[in-house]
């Protein structure tokens, strides 16, 4: 007789269920783990409201793909890999008890990171994108977005020694932004003058490095009037709900770096996650206080209600097994 764990399945828009499905044995090169956890995405926040070109219901366990736990078995042909090893793995089933990966999808994490939760995908986009955007001490950068990534994003700036500002509509975010090291914020107000405010701190110049990591056109159009002529505009919110428009006449004439900091390969994405291993041993990235919410496997609605409203206090959820590991 199979085994049976409980995973969470997306019946219809905002329903999940817990439903009782076998647990996979992997295959050649495959890594199975007992999930401690798995973060909630804002990617998925469009899956779980539903449109017109998902089909319901989804796989059991989908779409979490930000999991971390323990080694539970390996398949043929892994070596480098021992049973009750703790890891982060990326994957596409995690809400859940068990998934599996191929060996390649999966990062072994280290002892001294034994006490604290570990979603690796979302820190590793972090650390890609704080890459790709070429941040250099003395740095005037402004971050678009107070939501969790462009908090962690603000952390490495500064640590770079930029000068970083914060805009977000949230004042909590603000608040943390600061804790963070941030030397300025902008509580934006969405009247004609949020760029006009930011502007303001570089003398009329506009900044170095703009990050948009809202993924909305008014973030994108608000980042795109803030950067300077011949810096770097750097689009790593996720635009998911269609088309975008931009400047482009604005962009030809400040002659502007524009870059799309989505990565799509899995060697960058476990490179990612490595680097950010090695920031938070270091202490150059705290990720830890940021994580302000957890949920059972059960509550995976609640988990992503928190995440369409952001009630005070709110930065990211966690999705955690009740069971003992």
């Amino acid at each position: 007789m199979s085994a049976i764990q409980h995973a969470a399945t997306l019946v219809r828009p905002m329903t999940t269920r817990v439903r009782e499905i076998e647990i996979p044995e992997p295959a050649a090169n495959e890594v199975r783990v007992r999930l401690q956890g798995c973060g909630i995405c804002a990617s998925g926040l469009p899956v779980w409201e539903g449109r017109d070109w998902f089909k319901y219901p989804l796989e059991a366990g989908s779409p979490g793909h930000e999991g971390w736990g323990l080694v539970d078995a390996v398949g043929p042909g892994i070596d480098d890999i021992e049973v009750g090893q703790r890891v982060a793995m990326m994957s596409g089933h995690a809400y859940a008890e068990y998934d599996i990966a191929s060996r390649d999808c999966v990062v072994p994490l280290p002892e001294e990171l034994d006490d604290e939760p570990f979603p690796g995908e979302p820190f590793g986009c972090a650390m890609n994108i704080f890459d790709r955007s070429d941040i250099h001490s003395g740095h005037n950068v402004a971050v678009v977005g107070g939501g969790f990534l462009g908090l962690l994003l603000t952390q490495l700036a500064a640590d770079a020694g930029a000068h970083v500002v914060v805009l977000s509509h949230r004042e909590f975010a603000l608040q943390l932004a600061l804790t963070m090291d941030a030397e300025d914020t902008i509580a934006t107000q969405d009247d004609g003058h949020d760029a006009e405010r930011a502007l303001q701190l570089t003398g009329g110049r506009g900044f170095d490095r703009v990050i948009e990591v809202a993924g909305l056109q008014s973030a994108l159009d608000l980042a795109s009037e803030i950067t300077a002529e011949h810096a770097r505009l750097i689009i790593a919110g996720y635009h998911q709900d269609g088309p975008r428009q931009v400047n482009m006449q604005q962009w030809n004439w400040r002659g502007l770096d524009v870059i799309n900091a989505h990565e799509r390969t899995m060697d960058r994405y476990v490179s990612g996650v490595q680097k950010a291993i090695q920031a938070a041993l270091e202490g150059r990235l705290d990720p830890f206080p940021l994580l302000t919410h957890t949920v059972s496997l059960g509550a995976m609605d609640q988990g992503f209600r928190l995440m369409r409203e952001r009630p005070e206090g709110f930065v990211k959820a966690l999705m955690l097994n009740e069971r003992p590991l």
